[in-house]
């Protein structure tokens, strides 16, 4: 009875709402949440205006629909530092930063950007000058970064014209890929060859490289990737001086949570 009685149906209503994001679903407008979670539209209403004031919902200015805001990854932030990834790659990546002495990273995708869930920095000579500020839990679009690309390229087909379709395309260094059929004919280098390359796409002298990371069903579970400054290698040698060692590393990881080729 003390459970019972202690018990708040209106976060229980509010939590509800928030499940019923998918990735599969991204945007959902008050009526199909109504449906989901059993209420009228004025209580969804309601319901769904307190989560957007709160930051946990935005609403897509052109949909109308709502999407899930930034505070829903303040939940999550004690959950990517315990997260099997990271536990599983933590080292793979220090060893990968430590042998190259570059900056390793590692991001999820979420919807149409990528959250970073684990970082390696160096302390060589300008990488603070492409640093950008990161850490874990800070999110960039997926279309112009490394990381993005290669998770991007790893979706299945479908699933990756979809989220295409609603990229918002600004120019944010000086080879930003700011065309929608440019960036799907990237995907598909991206996905043959097995790694992507950011030449200055996100922001000026940044150049990485990007490889995924394999879940044990072969979709791709989050990515790696190493920074470097352009002053200290071209981007054409990018591929060809750290493809190897980078996929190796992601093929460790990938073998570590369950992947078999």
């Amino acid at each position: 009875m003390a459970a019972e009685a202690g018990f708040s149906q209106s976060l229980e209503r509010g939590l509800a709402i928030l499940a019923s994001f998918r990735s599969e679903r991204p945007l959902l407008g008050v009526s199909e949440l109504g449906r989901d979670v059993g209420l009228s539209r004025s209580t969804t209403h309601r319901y769904v205006s307190t989560l957007v004031a709160l930051g946990y919902l935005q609403q897509d200015p052109v949909s109308k629909k709502y999407r899930l805001g930034s505070r829903v990854l303040d939940l999550g932030f004690s959950a990517i530092n315990s997260m099997e990834l990271r536990e599983v790659a933590g080292p793979h990546l220090r060893e990968l930063s430590d042998a190259t002495g570059y900056t390793a990273n590692m991001a999820i995708l979420d919807d149409l950007d990528i959250v970073y869930v684990d970082r390696c920095r160096s302390a060589q000579g300008r990488q603070r000058e492409i640093d950008l500020n990161l850490h874990v839990g800070a999110r960039l679009p997926a279309y112009c970064t490394s990381l993005g690309k290669v998770l991007l390229a790893n979706l299945p087909e479908e699933e990756r014209a979809s989220r295409l379709a609603r990229v918002e395309f600004h120019r944010r260094g000086p080879n930003t890929i700011t065309s929608r059929n440019a960036l799907a004919a990237e995907l598909m280098r991206v996905r043959a060859q097995g790694y992507a390359v950011n030449n200055e796409e996100l922001a000026y002298g940044l150049r990485s490289i990007a490889a995924p990371v394999l879940a044990h069903d072969g979709s791709a579970a989050g990515a790696i990737n190493l920074a470097v400054h352009s002053s200290m290698i071209s981007s054409e040698t990018l591929g060809e001086s750290f493809g190897p060692v980078l996929m190796r590393t992601a093929a460790d990881i990938s073998a570590r949570l369950g992947f078999r080729s």
